[in-house]
């Protein structure tokens, strides 16, 4: 899961985004007279990256790539693994199976000559037949004892294996050599539909033959490797990870010599471009505008305007010629953006009101906000467990129904809030002592943090819910259930700022104190139950790289106050945003993303699945973070999962999608954009959307030679 501020969090199944593989096949309508419709549609945006043949491709060269993180781990395995570990293993390590551009799995010819199951009762058994010329880089050939370690250290039987994850691992019974030594037979316990997601990345027995080879050999160095690449160093103090061309490969070779993963931090990326100190870097929105008017941006439309760009160009003569030989290439990632509503407890447990907040929503206007200024396709996401492309996608929402303000307030009315009502004074409480709750919860959940709360403007517009700290009040703990955020009245800048609001707009002195009655014109029409106002807490990270989220939070806001709902937004720093208000629940409603896997029926599930009582009485929602799940998604999840039939196993997925959304615990609004910045030379790189990165074709054209839009790197 991520925010769109860069927050990555750590994989357990990296939020399985170490895990982007499909099952299903696609069926391509009018190729006979009766094919039934496509559900899953196509993808929205293709790779964006440059691709060119091989042959245009010059040999050698050094492609410097900017990356978040020098990773603390290159075991993609364990829970601090994070996208560059992922990165790095995609370079120097095998996969049986890689994405295309529609987001399917395809057999790696690399390693696998083929891959099926053979038996199905009275156990599920599948059949690898490994690559002949398939070896590490110590001269030993891939085979069974590879896998075999693998599938100890990973089936969860041994605790002494700090591993992240072991969902398929944990169903194999046995795994042995088959006719010969490029032969693989794996055994399963119980039917396992998704067999295809394993031993991607494969990593040798000597990392995964003992706890301690597991736990802490594969932290710093990959002695032994076999991909087109192998690690030269891991370069802490520098902030770089090294890879160069390894002799020891039997494909394609590489055309680069060398790929540098060099940390470089969001918001510096617009001048290490400029500076020549890197070639490859994801970007956001803002750095584009930057490099759009003076290098050039791809993709379906100009980025951004023309107005925009010929103000970018005016703002920044200092850099436009150092970012003239870039340009922005342009895709969607594998990730959605959704609002998450927490069901545990206050106004959002009651499902009526979730689904009044969603009915609220136009996601169409919300998808336009972020997309549509960026030449991408602004089309809302159908689906929580696919996006359009994939094979399991359809879009779903019908199950809950679209923007209709005159239904999201009679299910608010049903649920017993009404407009005008009566709202109690609250008084403010003496030094040392406990204010009454937060608004929607009861007063014993939690304390007065000081938070002021703007109604609706009254000049008739949109008006944003603000927030700010009480000098005084010094006394709350973050360890309530509820109510228990700092009020953390962060601006971008990420210091405190007390005393003022974190957005700027809306009618001068449109803030009152909790409780007090609002002007007129202001908050005559917002909605009240027992005395206490219907106002949600809205949690978003304060970085800088998180502009799209707070703009679409305003509009959420502006969205939700027409049917009278308040909105209390608070900021937080980047750090805090995650593990101190979505994982521990502080938080009515909170945008952040998910990545499509494809294998949801065993990557979705901790996501979705129903919360329940651990043995230390707490809560355990796995990554369910809005508390909303239900006996009947966890049973489609289970038998999709059984279920090897791929029909029938697409048709269970899509049941399950249609169940969450009817839950409305999360409501999905669009694809996440991917802008790349990238050398107008370098090749076959760039965004790439579903696809997985082909490493060894990556690299810079031979002089005079010019990229092709029909040539392609799938291959």
């Amino acid at each position: 899961m991520s925010h769109d501020g860069r927050l990555r969090t750590r994989p357990r199944a990296v939020a399985r985004a170490v895990a982007f593989l499909a099952a299903g096949v696609l069926v391509l309508p009018g190729l006979t007279g009766c094919a039934s419709e496509d559900k899953a549609g196509k993808p929205l945006a293709g790779p964006d990256i440059a691709p060119a043949d091989r042959d245009l491709v010059a040999d050698g060269g050094t492609l410097r790539w900017a990356v978040d993180d020098v990773p603390e781990t290159l075991n993609t395995f364990q829970s601090d693994a994070d996208a560059t570990t992922n990165r790095v293993a995609q370079a120097v390590l095998p996969s049986m199976y890689r994405l295309d551009r529609n987001g399917r799995p395809q057999r790696d010819s690399d390693y696998l000559e083929s891959a099926k199951v053979v038996q199905t009762e009275p156990k599920q058994v599948v059949l690898y037949k490994l690559a002949q010329q398939a070896v590490w880089s110590d001269g030993r050939e891939i085979g069974a004892a590879d896998f075999a370690a693998q599938w100890r250290a990973l089936s969860g039987k041994d605790n002494a294996y700090w591993t992240a994850r072991n969902a398929g691992y944990d169903r194999i019974e046995k795994i042995e050599r088959g006719a010969n030594d490029l032969e693989v037979k794996v055994t399963f316990a119980r039917p396992y539909a998704d067999w295809q997601s394993l031993f991607s990345p494969l990593y040798p027995k000597d990392v995964m033959g003992t706890p301690d080879s597991f736990n802490d050999g594969a932290r710093r160095t990959l002695k032994v490797t076999a991909g087109p690449f192998a690690l030269k160093a891991v370069d802490h103090k520098n902030n770089q990870v090294s890879l160069v061309r390894n002799p020891r490969w039997w494909g394609r070779p590489a055309k680069l010599s060398e790929i540098d993963l060099m940390a470089v931090p969001l918001d510096k990326r617009p001048a290490a471009l400029a500076g020549g100190e890197i070639d490859l870097a994801e970007i956001d929105s803002s750095a584009a505008q930057r490099i759009a008017p003076a290098g050039g941006a791809k993709g379906s439309a100009a980025l951004p305007g023309p107005e925009a760009r010929r103000a970018a160009a005016r703002t920044l003569p200092a850099d436009a010629e150092g970012l003239s030989g870039f340009e922005v290439r342009k895709s969607l990632e594998p990730v959605y953006t959704q609002l998450a509503l927490n069901g545990a407890d206050g106004p959002l447990a009651d499902e009526r009101v979730r689904r009044a907040v969603a009915r609220a929503l136009d996601r169409k206007a919300l998808a336009e906000a972020v997309l549509k200024p960026l030449g991408l396709p602004a089309v809302p996401v159908g689906s929580h467990l696919a996006l359009s492309g994939q094979a399991a996608y359809e879009d779903n929402s019908g199950a809950l129904g679209g923007q209709d303000t005159a239904q999201a307030q009679a299910l608010l009315t049903d649920a017993g809030w009404v407009r005008g009502g009566p709202v109690k004074e609250q008084t403010k409480p003496k030094k040392g002592e406990k204010a009454a709750g937060a608004e929607g919860t009861d007063e014993s959940e939690g304390g007065n943090d000081g938070t002021y709360i703007v109604g609706e403007d009254d000049s008739g517009g949109d008006s944003k819910s603000g927030h700010r700290k009480d000098p005084k009040d010094h006394t709350r703990k973050q360890d309530r259930a509820k109510g228990g955020e700092q009020a953390d009245t962060h601006l971008a800048d990420g210091k405190q700022h007390a005393g003022r609001r974190p957005e700027q707009g809306g009618a001068p002195g449109a803030y009152a104190p909790k409780g007090t009655a609002a002007p007129a014109g202001a908050a005559a029409g917002m909605l009240a139950r027992n005395g206490k106002p219907l106002t949600l807490r809205f949690v978003l990270p304060s970085g800088p790289g998180s502009q799209a989220l707070r703009t679409v939070a305003d509009r959420i806001s502006g969205m939700l106050e027409r049917v009278g709902i308040g909105t209390r937004i608070t900021k937080v720093s980047d750090e805090s945003y995650f593990k101190d208000h979505i994982a521990s629940g502080q938080f009515d409603l909170a945008l952040y993303s998910w990545p499509a896997s494809a294998f949801p029926a065993t990557d979705a599930r901790p996501i979705y699945v129903k919360p329940v009582p651990a043995a230390d009485g707490s809560l355990d929602v796995e990554q369910n973070y809005t508390r909303v799940g239900t006996d009947q998604v966890d049973h489609l999840f289970d038998q999709a999962a059984a279920t090897l039939d791929a029909d029938e196993n697409l048709s269970l997925i899509r049941k399950a999608d249609s169940r969450i959304w009817a839950a409305a615990g999360s409501i999905p609004l669009y694809q996440r954009p991917q802008l790349t910045a990238a050398s107008k030379n370098l090749v076959n790189a760039g965004s790439f959307g579903f696809q997985t990165p082909v490493y060894q074709d990556m690299g810079f054209l031979k002089k005079g030679a010019k990229p092709s839009a029909s040539a392609s790197s799938d291959g």
